[in-house]
């Protein structure tokens, strides 16, 4: 890699964020011999979603085994599906391992960055008004960092406490509290189980139902983990089956939407089993095809809502009083305390950070239409630029850190790249990106996702900007390595 010019502090890498994404790609950098790299993390702690989202019942809904890094692996998970607290320490034990704390620069937000292309570096920075310098710079924000929160007229003058699922306010205590709960996706379906023994009322407001499985978790026997310890090949075994399962999956997403018929009759059951209520029973019947939007799991949920303090609110909201909720219907709901359970602004990516590149092209220019990268990772006019968990690498099936792996090797590979031919950068070309994406597309439309919702897989345009139309072995195939072909090398 070529020379930095002087800035206030330089590095050959320079990565954003210390999720999954973030610290795997600086393990795989270390292993790769390059050593001159640092994380930048806008909190004061590493962990990205792991440590923002530490609502109560917190978990993970891919197995354990197979939400964990492949080189690192772990035999001591306590359950099938880790909770919040096991999965941020198994991210701090990497940390610690492979020595990245001294690569980490905490409260040390990204605001913007911008290329040089005379010098083929980039100049990045933040909150604090210092600049930074690095050849390449690999953004790991990933596609849930962004909470988003829905325009409520007269929210302000809301006179109770009100955060968001993601920024978890521990320091409020709910009980005998009246609360209202807004959304009902994966946070929700964790946390309103957690609270509701707790509170005095809960109200939930849904726009849309989901389809809510049984989640097969448990905890792991003594025997088990004494096991996985004397034999740490049985995890690995684990992991294998875990990833063909959940692979197979993908048959129902992808390429055969009708076997969402066996997965409707199993969501028919799990509901059956624990709302006896003909009217909630209906309210809780979504009104689309089960995939178009994500499949969630929980054991406790139905059962939560089952119980007397509890209400299920379909009415839209018109607005909010100073101590209640107003329903269209025109029904006032009082609360002490509203809870947004809403999701993330998945399809804004790098937003809010600024990013300009060849020219002073705006990334929110290029993607003005929606989002989209040449396999997820490169966009062309940003040079030396690296998404992880980019447009379309989400996955509907499987567990992302598989995709993120994938990524890893991609990567890197682009760095010996530029290292063989002696490049200041490397530029993916506008037909190759133009090509790939209009092949994702097309193959999006056939999938499950395309069947009729609105999702935050798409634009409000119904671009698709997030899933993966295909299965994780294909888009390992796919990111083996760079093809020099694919891109502009500029010396």
């Amino acid at each position: 890699m070529p020379n930095i010019p002087q800035a206030s502090q330089s590095c050959q890498v320079l990565i954003i964020g210390t999720g999954f994404g973030g610290l795997g790609m600086a393990i795989q950098l270390q292993k790769s011999g390059i050593s001159d790299f640092m994380l930048l993390e806008k909190a004061d702690a590493i962990g990205g979603t792991w440590r923002d989202n530490s609502y109560p019942g917190a978990a993970c809904d891919v197995p354990s085994h197979l939400y964990s890094f492949s080189f690192e692996p772990k035999t001591d998970w306590s359950r099938k599906f880790a909770p919040q607290a096991e999965i941020h320490a198994y991210m701090q034990h990497c940390v610690d391992k492979y020595g990245l704390a001294k690569h980490v620069r905490l409260r040390s937000e990204v605001i913007s960055a911008a290329f040089d292309e005379a010098a083929g570096i980039w100049r990045v920075t933040l909150g604090n008004g210092e600049e930074l310098a690095a050849p390449v710079l690999i953004s790991a924000c990933g596609q849930l960092n962004q909470p988003a929160y829905p325009v409520l007229p007269g929210i302000d003058q809301f006179q109770g406490q009100a955060f968001h699922s993601a920024r978890w306010r521990h320091d409020i205590d709910l009980s005998g509290k009246r609360v209202a709960v807004i959304g009902t996706g994966a946070s929700a379906i964790q946390f309103v189980p957690q609270i509701q023994p707790k509170v005095a009322q809960l109200r939930l407001f849904q726009r849309s139902p989901a389809y809510v499985l049984a989640k097969p978790d448990r905890h792991y026997r003594t025997w088990e983990l004494a096991l996985m310890r004397r034999m740490p090949w049985l995890q690995v075994i684990d992991r294998g089956f875990e990833y063909l399962y959940h692979e197979v999956r993908g048959l129902a997403f992808i390429s055969m939407p009708w076997l969402m018929k066996v997965y409707r009759f199993s969501f028919e059951r799990h509901l059956n089993k624990y709302i006896r209520d003909p009217h909630l029973r209906a309210q809780l019947q979504p009104d689309y095809p089960m995939g178009c939007k994500r499949i969630l799991i929980s054991n406790d949920f139905y059962p939560a809502l089952a119980r007397p303090n509890v209400n299920v609110i379909s009415s839209a909201i018109s607005h909010v009083s100073a101590d209640a909720i107003i329903t269209a219907d025109g029904r006032e709901h009082p609360c002490d305390v509203l809870i947004y359970g809403t999701g993330f602004t998945a399809t804004d990516f790098l937003a809010p950070m600024r990013i300009r590149g060849l020219g002073g092209l705006e990334l929110n220019q290029a993607w003005q239409d929606g989002a989209e990268a040449y396999k997820g990772i490169s966009v062309n006019g940003f040079p030396n630029l690296f998404i992880l968990y980019g447009p379309n690498t989400n996955l509907g099936h499987n567990s992302i850190i598989y995709m993120l792996e994938s990524q890893f090797r991609y990567v890197l590979g682009c760095l010996s790249l530029l290292r063989v031919q002696n490049a200041r950068y490397m530029d993916v070309k506008a037909p190759v990106q133009q090509r790939f994406n209009q092949r994702i597309q097309l193959r999006s439309h056939r999938t499950i996702w395309e069947q009729g919702c609105t999702s935050w897989y798409k634009t409000a345009s119904g671009k698709s900007t997030n899933n993966w139309p295909g299965y994780t072995i294909t888009y390992r195939l796919q990111t083996q390595a760079p093809a020099l072909a694919d891109y502009d090398c500029i010396r």
